[in-house]
């Protein structure tokens, strides 16, 4: 009998670090607060100290693997040192998931930047692919041996467009004409402080090259010293469809070739897999009354099949890296994760080579410009009192993973 889903496929969650971990004071977010462009993030959950707690919830919620992110300004606050407690904390942490029977997915960049590298340009700087090496190469120098799997880096095209083309994230560069990309919103516009300027546009094609250099460049590093690890970039998709108009057909596959395919054709030759992050499906020429999350985001999680598909064309293996939904009631959730995991069955079914699905998140977090506000989570978090509650829908998922992991 053919199984839904392969044998040793993964089921978890993920997080990131600067949105869980707490006190981390020195990159360009904590600064973007202190400014007061971003909503402060402070302790978080306090995951750096609690970790232990949380991955014997996820053991709890059936979960066999788990994706989180170094906090690149923990492990090189100045450029060119690296903190080695630092790198013990976090080899405690693989230790940890190890001890547990995790499988750990580490992404090398989750977004923030050690205010070294954000003030002196970032990667707008022209060395930045090599700096970014530097540090890659480190890490997995340092923790390879706990860790077969590293992402270089999550979303760059979310990062850029926010960045550099909206400016309501760091380092708040806005070019006018930005409404096109308004779908990726997670903030406000801060359009009376953003700097703005029709050369933004052109930053954001350098900064969006460079990460793509980045991202070969820690490849390479990566395999030179430890050419077994399996080194992946972690994408997000978003799906856009058309009606049967002709001329929407032509926007959708604009689209999807201007925020999927360019990034993915200047790397994908330096990839062993690729990490799917999913939250987004529009259709042009769309009339249907969506049903909206939290983040008034269209409730469309089969459609992580078209994104999964997308990617399959390049031949790789995949993981869904991200994927969940805001929902402060916890009363969507379940039929998200449902629909959501079906979609990845379809998928399989259908000739990609899917290998694991980490729903986003393990707990409620910092969702960056919007603070602490959306809830993601299969486990609430009190940020009062740091109490850990397990949500109902975490027992829906559970009940999923057992199913499609039994031996027929």
């Amino acid at each position: 009998m053919q199984r839904d889903f392969p044998e040793g496929f993964y089921w978890g969650a993920a997080t990131a670090s600067y949105q869980v971990e707490g006190g981390i004071d020195d990159c360009d977010w904590a600064e973007g607060a202190r400014e007061g462009r971003v909503p402060v993030c402070g302790r978080a959950c306090d995951h750096y100290n609690r970790y232990e707690v949380d991955f014997d919830l996820a053991v709890k919620l059936g979960h066999t693997a788990h994706r989180f992110s170094i906090e690149w300004a923990r492990i090189e606050p100045e450029e060119g040192e690296f903190d080695q407690e630092e790198i013990e904390h976090y080899r405690q942490v693989l230790q940890a998931l190890k001890s547990r029977n995790i499988k750990p997915f580490v992404t090398l960049w989750h977004f923030t930047q050690p205010l070294w590298f954000s003030q002196s340009g970032g990667f707008e700087r022209a060395d930045s692919p090599e700096v970014f090496a530097r540090y890659a190469q480190f890490v997995v120098e340092q923790l390879g041996d706990l860790c077969d799997h590293f992402s270089t880096m999550n979303e760059p095209n979310v990062f850029g467009s926010n960045g550099w083309l909206r400016g309501s994230w760091p380092p708040f560069k806005r070019f006018a004409l930005t409404d096109l990309v308004s779908i990726t919103n997670s903030g406000n516009n801060f359009e009376d402080r953003a700097q703005k300027g029709f050369k933004n546009l052109f930053l954001y094609r350098r900064v969006m090259k460079n990460l793509a250099q980045s991202h070969n460049a820690a490849y390479r590093a990566i395999k030179k010293v430890s050419p077994q690890t399996e080194v992946s970039v972690v994408k997000h998709v978003i799906v856009f469809a058309a009606n049967k108009n002709p001329v929407n057909r032509i926007k959708a596959a604009i689209a999807n070739y201007a925020w999927t395919r360019v990034f993915m054709n200047r790397t994908h030759k330096y990839c062993d897999s690729i990490g799917l992050n999913y939250y987004f499906y529009t259709q042009f020429g769309d009339k249907r009354g969506w049903k909206k999350t939290d983040m008034d985001w269209n409730f469309a999680p089969d459609h992580i099949y078209e994104a999964l598909m997308m990617l399959a064309r390049y031949n790789k293996p995949l993981f869904v890296s991200e994927g969940g939904i805001a929902d402060h009631d916890d009363s969507d959730r379940a039929e998200y994760i449902t629909k959501q995991v079906e979609g990845v069955r379809r998928a399989i079914a259908d000739g990609a080579d899917v290998r694991g699905h980490l729903y986003w998140s393990l707990m409620d977090n910092y969702e960056w410009a919007l603070g602490f506000e959306k809830q993601f989570g299969l486990i609430h978090i009190n940020y009062d009192t740091l109490e850990r509650e397990i949500r109902p829908s975490a027992w829906v998922y559970k009940d999923l993973i057992e199913r499609y992991s039994k031996v027929e």
